[in-house]
């Protein structure tokens, strides 16, 4: 396959990738690679992009499946049809995002294959929300930030099993917006669906999320 001209923009004129190169995401990421050459086979350029990309994306699919052998296994998945499917890639998005989507699939798939659902329902995170009372809340529930909780090592287990307790479609767009904090257009990107679903999803889930971790949140100290 020849590879594509970085000065032919995509769709609607919006040039994906800031140009021919993929800007990686992962920690201690060192420099840029080519768009141009991944799309045209690059086999060291692919290997550039896993070795960047599989700290970060491993973390998305572990908090989605809560099994580390599971999750190394949808990696390695992940980056097998990426390979095979690269001339899929239409630059409509960044290459990144179209990784992750894979992923993403993959670990919602094997949730669904394997059962390990959440405990909760749909229906029991609508009863979750808070409660209004002529525009008040009927009860103040503790402020917290999902964010700022993840940070403390101590807590971190206690955020993860209330984040597991999530249906798959709610716990999924909290992994991305709050905990790995993607933009809300990244993560409709990712999902394949609109902005408005992702900010009503992540509205829910954190409702049920305060509502799961409130009595322990007004035990924790100030920080």
């Amino acid at each position: 396959m020849q590879p594509t001209d970085s000065k032919n923009p995509g769709p609607l004129g919006t040039p994906p990738d800031s140009g021919d190169m993929v800007t990686t995401t992962a920690e201690g990421a060192k420099g840029s690679i080519s768009l141009d050459a991944l799309m045209a086979g690059d086999e060291k350029a692919f290997e550039q992009l896993v070795v960047q990309e599989s700290p970060r994306l491993f973390r998305v699919i572990v908090r989605i499946v809560g099994d580390d052998d599971e999750a190394a296994s949808i990696l390695q998945e992940t980056f097998l049809q990426a390979y095979q499917r690269i001339n899929t890639f239409r630059r409509e998005s960044k290459l990144t995002t179209w990784l992750y989507a894979i992923g993403i699939n993959l670990a919602r798939a094997s949730l669904r294959k394997s059962r390990r659902l959440s405990s909760l329902e749909d229906q029991e995170v609508e009863r979750m929300q808070p409660d209004f009372n002529r525009g008040m809340f009927v009860e103040t529930p503790a402020v917290w930030d999902p964010s700022r909780v993840t940070e403390l090592s101590d807590r971190r287990q206690l955020v993860r099993r209330g984040i597991e307790q999530l249906p798959e479609d709610y716990r999924t767009v909290v992994v991305l917006r709050d905990i790995e904090e993607y933009s809300t257009d990244e993560v409709a990107k990712m999902l394949g669906i609109s902005s408005g679903a992702v900010r009503v999803r992540l509205h829910r889930a954190r409702g049920a999320l305060r509502k799961l971790l409130d009595p322990h949140m007004r035990r924790m100290p100030k920080a």
